[in-house]
């Protein structure tokens, strides 16, 4: 399929500045700080993602987006200790790594809806995989891995860790991406930490603390206000239909 010059650059930048650099910064600020920190500023996407559609006129920032966003925000607080003691850590870099985090998030979620309009998905994706792929080639390169002597296991490791944590969310992300316009889309990820404090209970058996359940309850909630039709305005991005 011949992709126009314009729109190949579309999707290598939404590998590098998106795709790649969410999750570069994202582990900056799990380094420098802690995991609830950098979640949480990763997890104010949705809070950019808003202010940049209103402002670009895409859609009002209605009562019922703006309560989404909020109930998104502060559920996620709840979920991963936010508001207990040293709940936060603070680092300046750290903190600049988690927002930075935040805004290639909600940048691939903007720019992907666009970009989906026009392509099937499995092909945004592997162009935009390869350009993230083609990146860390040249932050770390090949011969760097080859040199620190991995085992059969650990490859392995590396392959299924790579497959499901990686290809596997973005195939499906960008399979909602496309029908659902940006806001609705980071909405829902934020379901994330909700499954994976739910899985650790039933799994691992940790204990699902009060504050835990109750953020659950507003994610849940923000994610069903945020797909309810509001009949007061309409989206200014049309339905997709399916490319074939």
């Amino acid at each position: 399929m011949s992709i126009p010059l314009r729109d190949l650059g579309r999707l290598l930048a939404l590998g590098t500045f998106g795709i790649a650099a969410s999750n570069y910064f994202y582990y900056v600020a799990i380094q420098r700080t802690n995991v609830a920190t950098a979640i949480i500023l990763q997890y104010t996407a949705p809070v950019w993602v808003l202010l940049y559609m209103a402002l670009r006129g895409k859609h009002k920032p209605t009562l019922q987006r703006v309560t989404a966003v909020v109930f998104a925000l502060v559920g996620i607080a709840l979920l991963i200790g936010v508001f207990r003691p040293g709940g936060l850590r603070l680092d300046t870099i750290g903190l600049t790594g988690g927002l930075l985090a935040a805004f290639s998030f909600a940048f691939y979620n903007v720019g992907g809806h666009n970009i989906l309009a026009r392509y099937d998905h499995w092909l945004v994706l592997l162009y935009t995989t390869m350009a993230a792929s083609l990146l860390w080639i040249v932050v770390n390169p090949p011969w760097k891995i080859v040199a620190a002597h991995y085992s059969p296991g650990q490859w392995l490791f590396l392959l299924v860790f790579a497959l499901l944590s990686v290809l596997a969310p973005f195939a499906l992300y960008f399979g909602g991406l496309k029908y659902l316009e940006p806001t609705r889309a980071i909405v829902v990820s934020c379901l994330e930490p909700v499954f994976s404090i739910v899985l650790a209970a039933l799994v691992l058996g940790e204990t699902l603390r009060t504050l835990q359940a109750i953020g659950i309850v507003l994610v849940l909630a923000a994610v069903v206000i945020v797909q309810t039709p509001d009949r007061r305005t309409r989206d200014a991005v049309p339905p997709l239909e399916p490319i074939e």
